[in-house]
């Protein structure tokens, strides 16, 4: 019987990695079970750069593809997907930290898992339909140039296209607002500001701020726009966060500020070089004197009811301190 497990066992030392390593020669196989042959797992790895890894059950091994953006949201785009060697079936549920140095060190985790159903299988292309908690649907597995493979999702998801939207920046004036209570008051940073959109784990942000990397990776597939400033603390850069325009497959412009802000809490953004900005809702007096105090220009104040609007917009006002 041919070891289609050689590959696999060849790169591994089963003294020094956690991984499953089955026995050498392969043992008879087992008697089929109910339901066998048709699992799947999606691994969320992250190696040396993030990536996901999308296995399929076939002959009694996972056949495997490295994905290093995930599975695609929708047809418009298609991901690579690096065919790698086939994996024992105990990695249906393998979890856990590969040693530093061994091959694919890093941490690994279950992202998805389920069944799926095959349409088509040969040698260079895989047409299947995933049955999982978070991944589901039709998608098309091909090969292109040499070794080289793409995924295609060929049905339609249920997804919000990313808002391509300039910032919503406020009018200037002199006094508070005169129903404070409609209105979250927040420091006026005086920094850069920049949207920060992170898909699959990465950053376009990342070109000019490298040190935005292991944010967009700690996102992991989540897809989400947040809205913020560069400002220099203590001699360094720091990105506070103050709005989040996408999440997860939802535009969220069209929502009211407290929904926003709601959701931009829900995230718990907190790093070294990144955090969320505090928001006050309802009383302007004592973030106006903390801005002075600080040396801040001033606050700016947002209508808890305002929904996201590119450019200049009376939603939002710059009251300096």
């Amino acid at each position: 019987m041919a070891d289609k497990l050689e590959r696999y066992r060849r790169k591994r030392d089963p003294s020094r990695t956690p991984e499953p390593v089955p026995p050498e020669p392969p043992e008879p196989p087992e008697p089929p079970r109910p339901g066998a042959g048709n699992a799947f797992v999606i691994q969320e790895h992250h190696a040396r750069s993030l990536h996901w890894d999308l296995r399929l059950e076939r002959d009694g091994v996972l056949v495997s593809w490295a994905v290093p953006k995930g599975l695609p949201a929708d047809p418009g785009t298609n991901h690579l997907a690096v065919h790698t060697e086939d994996h024992p079936m105990e990695y249906l549920t393998f979890h856990g930290e590969i040693p530093k140095g061994e091959y694919g060190g890093g941490t690994m985790t279950v992202w998805d898992t389920g069944t799926f159903d095959v349409e088509k299988w040969s040698n260079r292309e895989v047409k299947f339909v995933l049955h999982g908690q978070r991944a589901t649907g039709r998608f098309v597995l091909f090969q292109t140039n040499g070794k080289n493979w793409m995924i295609h999702r060929m049905d339609a998801a249920a997804r919000d296209p990313l808002p391509a939207v300039d910032p919503m920046l406020p009018a200037r004036r002199v006094r508070v607002p005169r129903d404070a209570a409609a209105y979250a008051f927040e420091f006026a940073w005086g920094g850069r500001r920049l949207l920060v959109p992170i898909e699959g784990g990465r950053t376009t942000a990342a070109r000019e701020h490298p040190w935005l990397r292991p944010l967009a990776e700690s996102f992991g597939s989540r897809t989400a726009v947040l809205d913020g400033e560069v400002v220099t603390l203590g001699g360094a850069e720091l990105l506070v966060f103050y709005d989040l325009l996408y999440d997860d497959g939802h535009s969220l412009v069209g929502e009211p500020f407290s929904a926003r802000r709601a959701a931009l809490e829900s995230l718990d953004l907190a790093g070294g070089r990144w955090q969320t900005a505090p928001s006050w809702p309802g009383d302007a007096g004592p973030v106006r004197q903390a801005a002075r105090e600080q040396g801040l220009p001033g606050v700016v104040a947002k209508r808890l009811d305002s929904p996201y609007e590119p450019g200049e917009s009376t939603s939002w006002l710059f009251i300096p301190s």
